[in-house]
């Protein structure tokens, strides 16, 4: 099987700049902002275990394999696929990305042949919540955010680290796949240092904000973004996920 998505666009400054500044200028209004006009995790409810399924590009079978891990109630999942041995000419090249190898390095995991699947609770902070956003896409780039507040105790003289995912959300069924998915296209890998000093601002929350590309051949109408934050011994503290509200007729 091959699949029908383009590959991602060269990087582009010019437009980088220009999509920059757009998003800069949303999120520093998204508190007057429009309902329609951005998406963010308001309201949902947090997550208890986050679920990463892990694909090879050169797995022909496994993106519709009848096997995979299904995402139940209080679960939320995510899809990588990695890039393979057979490089452009893998059966999933096209949605392959080395962020996947980033992430799999980052939790200790041995890159799968075929596929694996990852599962870490939730932990949860006590008094602090986790919240992500993202604007609308103008020149193939997208305003993102994720922000953690107030700043637990727990977190002094520590340093975190903060994922934000740009993920297209695709309905069971896609290119034949059995379950729902949540295929990362762009990634965001930040740490927030508590062990120096902070601003008056910066004691109250952990906030970044992003201008993030959007690959070539994706739908931008499923793209949302997904969030998560890991303490120091790489334990998934906190997680949340945007959802746009339905248009109104």
């Amino acid at each position: 099987m091959k699949f029908l998505w383009h590959r991602q666009l060269f990087f582009r400054p010019y437009l980088q700049r220009f999509a920059w500044l757009l998003a800069a200028a949303w999120l520093g209004s998204v508190g007057t902002a429009q309902a329609q006009s951005f998406c963010a995790s308001d309201g949902q409810s947090r997550p208890a275990q986050l679920i990463e399924r892990f694909i090879n590009a050169n797995c022909d079978s496994c993106w519709k394999d009848p096997a995979t891990a299904k995402a139940g109630a209080g679960e939320l999942a995510i899809d990588w696929v990695m890039p393979g041995s057979q490089g452009d000419d893998a059966p999933l090249s096209a949605v392959a990305t080395r962020d996947a190898l980033l992430r799999l390095d980052s939790i200790k995991q041995a890159a799968p042949a075929a596929s694996s699947v990852v599962r870490q609770a939730v932990r949860g902070i006590k008094g602090a919540s986790l919240r992500v956003a993202h604007g609308l896409p103008l020149a193939d780039y997208l305003g993102t955010s994720i922000e953690l507040k107030p700043l637990p105790a727990a977190v002094r003289g520590q340093s975190w680290t903060a994922w934000l995912a740009l993920v297209e959300t695709l309905p069971a069924g896609t290119e034949g796949s059995p379950v729902a998915r949540n295929l990362v296209r762009n990634l965001l890998q930040t740490n927030w240092n508590v062990r120096k000093q902070l601003s008056k601002e910066d004691q109250l929350r952990f906030f970044d904000q992003r201008s993030m590309s959007i690959a070539q051949g994706v739908d931008a109408s499923r793209l949302r973004v997904i969030g998560w934050v890991e303490n120091e011994k790489g334990r998934v503290v906190a997680a949340a996920e945007s959802r746009c509200a339905p248009e109104k007729p």
